[in-house]
């Protein structure tokens, strides 16, 4: 580790003195990216060790652990626990504005276990955790983006903050939703993420707003077969929740999204279910929509109910808004991914992606070309979630996709994912990500008209909308929502 700093070092040395106000030019972006390169080795081994930890949301105590390390090493100030969220963190380092944030994220999925590099589905330990959404490389590769742009920042005498928000438990704890709440970004001007995919790629749409909750239904036990008169069934009310569902689908937008299991139907067959439950996600682009929506299935939870003499009550575990896009930051970042430039595959990741394609569904497999190319903008709406849209709302915020850290026509949340994030294609693809983060970062310290118009942008699009979040203002951050199951 001692070498890799040493190398950083030597490469900041080398770096001349810049006036603090200039813009980056050509020579300043190489030096940003050979900054990159020379820490590439340590944070590379970082997200092995975070794709190995695979510790799911609010859980991610090793990873998040490392990462601080990593960033303590490089000169930032830590602050750890923040938001009332034990593996939530922000590193620091500098002072005044602008205050640029890169954003974080190290939890993983439950039940996507994989072997690193194996063409073929091979849990390490069947039904555990893996990472199948890439966050050991999005965590890994913004933190090494921070290290860079901090030294940069140091050796040029740049004026301006740095912060790397360490995140936890964004898959479906909404981390960031309580660090908004927090305040943790009432000063920040601009903030900048990225995400695995399977292109190199800077999306301009946004994301679809979300809702996840427990439903709850309370009834009478009764022996089945000997006195099914005195029961009240549970299960009959969530079953009834869940043909209702079914029925309104027809009646709402067709980019609205609802999902949903039945997580406990009750203790044996021969007894009338006291208690059962449904988990449930409710999706849309439009936040006021989802709001609607969501009304809509109370009603029918609470109609279930009625029919069927029991009680239910309902436990929102977590929320996210849909995503502001900004066409300022996108423009920017689309100008640097196109000067930082994909990657090639060798001989031996040929091999096995082209092995890995044949276990997908038909037709979804992609040129492996992809990786060496940078897409063109692309404005359409994603069909994900985030709590990055939490961000979005108080901030003008910027997210990539890309690097090409996935095997084309891979999806997220899939054990093929978890196979490529563990290997050098997604370390190739965080590379990627991680210098393009850097360079965009130097463009907004030395350009504030860049700031001011991602500013003047992110008003425009709020125009008279406020942020509100579904989660209940007096909720604490669900800190236990994956203790039970996959670990």
């Amino acid at each position: 580790m001692k070498l890799f700093f040493a190398a950083a070092a030597a490469v900041v040395s080398m770096i001349p003195t810049l006036v603090a106000a200039q813009a980056p030019t050509g020579g300043a972006h190489a030096q940003l990216k050979q900054l990159v390169d020379a820490d590439s080795a340590e944070y590379v081994a970082t997200s092995k060790k975070i794709w190995d930890f695979a510790e799911m949301g609010y859980l991610e105590q090793k990873s998040s652990a490392l990462l601080q390390q990593d960033l303590k090493k490089a000169g930032f100030e830590i602050l750890s626990g923040v938001a009332g969220e034990p593996t939530a963190f922000i590193a620091s380092y500098g002072k005044g504005s602008p205050v640029i944030a890169i954003l974080g994220e190290f939890d993983a999925l439950p039940g996507l276990s994989q072997e690193a590099g194996s063409p073929r589905h091979t849990p390490l330990v069947a039904g555990a955790p893996g990472h199948g959404c890439g966050h050991n490389l999005l965590g890994s590769g913004a933190a090494l983006a921070a290290t860079a742009l901090k030294q940069y920042m140091q050796a040029n005498r740049i004026q301006g903050t740095l912060r790397y928000y360490g995140s936890p438990a964004e898959e479906g704890g909404s981390g960031k939703v309580f660090m908004v709440r927090a305040g943790l970004f009432n000063d920040v001007d601009v903030a900048l993420t990225w995400h695995p995919a399977d292109a190199n790629v800077v999306p301009r749409g946004s994301t679809l707003a979300i809702v996840h909750a427990k439903f709850n239904f309370h009834g009478v036990a009764a022996h089945a077969a000997a006195a099914p008169e005195r029961g009240r069934s549970a299960l009959d009310g969530i079953m009834l929740m869940g043909n209702g569902i079914e029925f309104m689908r027809e009646h709402v937008p067709s980019t609205t999204r609802v999902h949903y299991i039945i997580t406990k139907g009750g203790e044996a067959p021969n007894v009338v279910p006291a208690f059962a439950q449904m988990e449930i996600m409710a999706r849309s682009p439009d936040s006021v929509t989802l709001q609607d929506v969501w009304a809509r299935i109370g009603k029918i939870a609470a109609g279930a109910a009625m029919m069927t003499e029991t009680t239910q009550d309902v436990e929102i575990l977590s929320a996210d808004a849909s995503i502001v896009p900004n066409d300022v930051l996108a423009k920017q970042a689309q100008l640097d991914l196109e000067e930082v430039g994909g990657f090639t595959y060798t001989e031996s990741e040929k091999q096995f992606a082209l092995q890995l394609q044949t276990t997908l569904p038909a037709g979804a497999a992609k040129s492996l070309d992809i990786a060496a190319k940078i897409m063109p903008p692309d404005a359409s709406d994603l069909s994900g979630s985030t709590d990055v849209g939490d961000v979005s709302w108080q901030v003008p915020t910027m997210g990539m996709l890309g690097g090409a850290s996935f095997v084309p026509g891979v999806a997220a949340h899939t054990w093929q994912a978890t196979a490529s994030t563990g290997m050098s294609i997604g370390q190739k693809g965080m590379l990627v990500a991680a210098k393009t983060l850097a360079l965009l970062g130097a463009d907004l310290y030395a350009n504030p008209q860049l700031v001011s118009d991602a500013k003047a942008e992110f008003k425009r699009r709020l125009q008279s909308n406020v942020y509100k979040s579904m989660i209940p203002d007096n909720q604490t951050p669900p800190l236990d929502y994956r203790k039970s199951g996959g670990e």
